[in-house]
This record gives C-alpha cells, structure tokens and sequence, in this order.
C-alpha cells in the first residue's frame, strides 16, 4: 500500500520555481532549484531562503514539562532559560541515539521540541511515553508550523528589513516571538549550513507571503532558493551530523564524539543513563572509532557505507559524502578506528568501486565562517 508524500504549504510555489521534487522522509520537498553549486555558494557568500517545513514540532506544556524533558532526553533542559535552545539527544534505554534535537524553552512551563522529519513520529511516541505520571501535556504539533529559513551572511539584513525583532540580541540557539513582514513568527538561530542565519516558525497559512516578502528583501543582495541537496553539502561542509549517517541507534552520543550532551549530573533518572554511563567509560579508555574528515587527492566522491582502508585493511567507514563546492574537491565524514583518526595520518584511502583512492584524515568541520 502506497502512501502519498505529505506536501509543505508552500508546494506549489515551488514547483512554479521549476524545483525539482523528491521524496524525502515522507514529505515531497525541493532538492534543488537550478544549480546545487549556485544555490550552496550563495548561502556561503551571501544567502539563501529554505522551506524546512518537513521538520516536526512537538509541543510540551505543563507545571512539569520540564522534568518530563530531563527525564526523557540526556540533556539538562532545566538549566535552559527561556527564549534559549539547546541541541541534545533523545537515547533508548541501551544508549542508542533515537534522534538529535533543538528544544526551544518558549515559557516557564512550555517548550517545543524539534525533532527531523524521518524520526517525528518515533520522538513523538517515545516523549508521549516518558510523559506518563507527569503533570505534562504532549502535543502534536507538525500541522501547527511552517518553517522558513533564511541562512548567510546577509540574513540579519535582509530580516532586519522585515521586523522589529531585536536581532542583534539574538543570540546562538535562542529564539524570540516577533513580526515578519506581518506575519507573527517564532525567530529563532539554531542554523546547520556553518552560517549565520535565522528559522522562522510561522502558521502554514502565512508560509506562502512570507517566502515572497524574503524573497523580495533579498533581490538586492543575492538572495535565492535553496533545496535540501545544498544544505546536504553545506551542513557537511560545517561537520554538522545527519541523523542515519553520522548518529544512528547503533551508535551512543560517546561513540558519536558528542558525550558532551549527556549531562550525568543533572537531578534524577533518565532514560537510557545506565547505558550510557557505562558508554563513557568505554569512550574514556579507548574509543573504539572516531568520526573524522577526509579530503580527497583526487576527484571521485565517497558516499555512506563505502569502506575506509589502510594497509589492505578496513579501519572505518564513510558515514556522508559530497563534492565540496567550496573547498573544490570531494569531502567526507567517517568513522576510522583510533589508529588511524590523528589529522594528517598518513596512507588512508577510501574503496570507490575497488579502487583505493588516497584520501587526507583532517579535524572537523572543513570549513568555519570568519565571525
């Protein structure tokens, strides 16, 4: 039994933009509009305008909303102020990473968590599970949002043309109710292209005249429309994991080098922290793979699961691979044991097609914008 892909509010401005369309969790989102090179270069030169529409909020409320999250995640989201984010990991009981997660504290008692679109239903499901006993609501709220987000370098100018908001005291993974172009919108900027920017959660209904208003603000200075191909290129470029490549259930938060999202000293239990004490442990001794960046000598492009090799051994595997836009040569991220992850490691090659083709082990991410 087939199922149709669910459409964002703004589908058919994009296929009038001529985008070409995949299936992408479920959802039929743009991939590109024209040149994934144009459309990646301009959100590091200048910017560019995305509907994230796919992602999934869900809402928390009541008087123990937030013992709900620091029991169910491994963050510590009482010590979030309000108007402030915090990216953290939702874990099963072994340790395995569910999803990774931007929680925005909108209130004292209210807070939405944003979960990636493949794994909406599946954060939704275990948050309404861990809630149970709780003086704490769950809501769905994946029909409720819109979401726009323009990322570049010249984005606060372009938004600073449609609101009043006080961006400039926007900080970094903080969000703050305002207008844009009219619109009432949740401003936040949490971005994941490696550049400034802002996200925008508005009512589906006003999704369609507040692209055009952006769109309009930004003529001036480059702005275009950006599909989800160049946000690949660009979050890899920024070493910014995808979730299924870089964090899967197999995988702890330790594993994944991001053990500094498990907060063990926060008050009471949470879900999975046996586990996951024990996997720090294992981390602290010897981490058995590392994630690294690899940067190719030559031109053929590394893609998840091909194998990483070193003296006719296998030492890891390719988690995600592009061609770089801006470094102009293929990139990639992968998992290679211990051995082998110090930058500059010599003789590592990754198996295109039988064909070990030399590769440089460098530190995450390639690349970081001039604040």
């Amino acid at each position: 039994m087939s199922t149709a892909p669910r459409l964002t509010a703004l589908d058919a401005l994009h296929r009038s933009l001529g985008a070409t369309m995949t299936d992408f969790a479920g959802w039929d989102m743009p991939l590109r509009y024209g040149s994934e090179r144009d459309e990646h270069n301009a959100v590091r030169t200048k910017a560019g305008l995305f509907d994230l529409s796919h992602m999934g909020e869900i809402t928390l409320t009541g008087p123990e909303a937030v013992k709900v999250l620091d029991h169910a995640l491994v963050g510590n989201i009482s010590t979030v102020g309000v108007g402030r984010a915090r990216y953290t990991h939702i874990c099963r009981e072994d340790g395995g990473i569910l999803d990774d997660l931007i929680v925005y504290r909108l209130g004292e008692t209210e807070f939405m968590v944003v979960a990636n679109a493949s794994n909406a239903q599946v954060v939704l499901d275990a948050l309404t599970e861990r809630a149970a006993g709780f003086d704490a609501e769950v809501r769905d709220d994946r029909d409720a949002y819109a979401l726009l987000a323009v990322q570049g370098p010249e984005s606060p100018d372009i938004l600073k043309s449609l609101t009043d908001a006080d961006l400039d005291g926007l900080k970094y993974y903080a969000g703050l109710p305002g207008t844009v172009a009219g619109v009432p919108a949740l401003i936040a900027r949490t971005g994941y292209t490696g550049e400034d920017g802002f996200e925008l959660f508005v009512a589906p209904e006003h999704a369609v005249e507040l692209w055009q208003a952006l769109t309009k603000a930004g003529e001036g200075v480059g702005l275009i429309p950006c599909g989800l191909s160049c946000r690949d290129t660009l979050r890899l470029e920024a070493g910014m994991p995808l979730y299924g490549h870089e964090l899967t259930t197999a995988l702890t938060p330790f594993d994944a080098g991001l053990g500094r999202v498990v907060k063990f000293e926060k008050e009471g239990d949470f879900v999975g922290r046996a586990a996951l004490e024990a996997a720090a442990e294992r981390a602290a001794s010897a981490a058995p793979r590392k994630l690294v960046g690899l940067i190719a000598e030559g031109r053929r492009v590394p893609r998840a699961g091909f194998p990483v090799v070193a003296d006719g051994q296998v030492i890891g595997e390719v988690t995600s691979g592009a061609p770089s836009p801006t470094l102009g040569k293929p990139i990639a991220m992968a998992y290679v044991d211990a051995a082998h992850a110090a930058p500059g490691t010599s003789g590592v090659g990754v198996d295109i097609r039988g064909t070990h083709e030399p590769y440089e082990v460098v530190a995450l991410p390639f690349y970081k914008r001039q604040k």
